[in-house]
């Protein structure tokens, strides 16, 4: 949330999920949020559109489209033409082959060979791009989470079910037109159709002999890799692991990512960004960078004290009310349930010991500075 507001500005509104509870709790929520904090109609149309595909202007351009059959069925979607059989997609049968039609049915992620048969009888693939009237989809929040309220829903939203908005609405929905979109469209979603669209195989400390090919690399880490004899292959390397796949196999990491640790080891935030080094069973060490005129919330912990040692920059810390200046070379020692905070005057970087038993990250109390 904060790195959208650092790079979208205030200019939008912005309605974060409390946790991640799939598609349909957070379209609801969002949709509660127009209706009940920005006071937008129920018949004003709405279009939903996932944040990964790489497209062309003219796929905003059909957006138009869209809201205008929503006088004529109460569900719109987007259908993209397919460009290969794919078991990653599902399918929309359409009943004509015009830009827009009505749906007969939609078959889920299918194998290879039922895939080349829906495309030969004009299946499109599902992109996940709806379109409805926002009283329709607060209806089915009433009926199916039990509550169309904003406040409501986020104070449920951790107990409400993980459900998508293909699985909740859209199967059981009868009366459903789709517009056809045959431009440019990429789901970047995974690995491999992400490195179709890179402007250079390789981004950060990356070498690789001659022999590579159809090779990508994306290093995020401080660690330089080399690469030798590798066809087809993607790597990925950050703070939170590497990952080192076959292009072709790159799409099934999903199961892989839900069985690890999943503790943030890296996050950039609209007031700089923070870095764990190292973690042990009674401290945690963290490279905290502050942008010039960032500041820490006033907060305290009740479970651990910290050291931080300034690195570079020049900035202010606030422990117990009382500020002190701190250049890079300093020191400062923070005891545990002591509030303190930090003021970046100009760039400032931090290493940061936190020292307990249970360092975890609610551990946490925020509080209102003094004036």
């Amino acid at each position: 949330m904060p790195l959208i507001k650092k790079f979208l500005g205030d200019e939008f509104d912005l309605s974060p999920e409390p946790c991640r509870r799939n598609t349909f709790p957070s379209i609801a929520l969002a949709a509660a949020y127009l209706h009940d904090v920005k006071h937008v109609d129920l018949n004003e149309a709405i279009v939903v559109c996932p944040v990964d595909p790489y497209v062309d202007d003219n796929f905003f351009a059909q957006f138009t489209t869209l809201a205008a059959q929503i006088d004529l069925k109460p569900l719109v979607l987007m259908g993209v033409e397919p460009t290969y059989p794919s078991e990653k997609y599902g399918y929309i049968i359409p009943r004509t082959s015009e830009i827009v039609s009505e749906v007969v049915t939609f078959k889920e992620k299918p194998n290879l060979v039922d895939a080349k048969k829906f495309i030969a009888a004009g299946a499109l693939w599902n992109g996940g791009i709806f379109a409805f009237k926002l009283g329709y989809v607060l209806d089915k929040a009433e009926k199916i989470l039990g509550t169309s309220a904003h406040d409501t829903l986020k104070k449920i939203y951790a107990d409400l079910p993980n459900i998508s908005f293909d699985y909740a609405v859209v199967e059981h929905e009868k009366n459903i037109s789709v517009v056809r979109y045959s431009g440019e469209w990429k789901d970047i979603g995974t690995w491999n159709t992400l490195t179709e669209v890179l402007a250079s195989n390789s981004i950060g400390q990356v070498q690789s002999d001659t022999t590579c090919a159809n090779l990508h690399v994306i290093n995020n880490s401080d660690v330089p890799i080399i690469c030798m004899g590798l066809r087809d292959v993607v790597i990925a390397a950050g703070p939170e692991g590497i990952l080192v796949s076959a292009k072709a196999a790159s799409s099934y990491i999903k199961p892989f990512v839900e069985r690890l640790d999943k503790q943030i080891r890296f996050a950039e935030k609209s007031w700089g960004s923070f870095k764990i080094i190292d973690v042990d069973s009674e401290s945690l060490t963290v490279k905290v960078t502050l942008n010039r005129g960032s500041r820490m919330k006033y907060h305290s912990h009740e479970r651990r004290s910290e050291v931080w040692n300034f690195i570079a920059g020049t900035g202010r810390i606030i422990i117990d009310d009382a500020e002190k200046i701190v250049h890079a070379g300093d020191v400062v020692n923070i005891p545990i349930g002591s509030k303190h905070t930090v003021i970046a005057d100009e760039p400032l970087k931090i290493i940061e010991v936190q020292i307990g038993r249970d360092i975890t990250a609610d551990d946490k109390i925020i509080w209102q500075e003094l004036n």
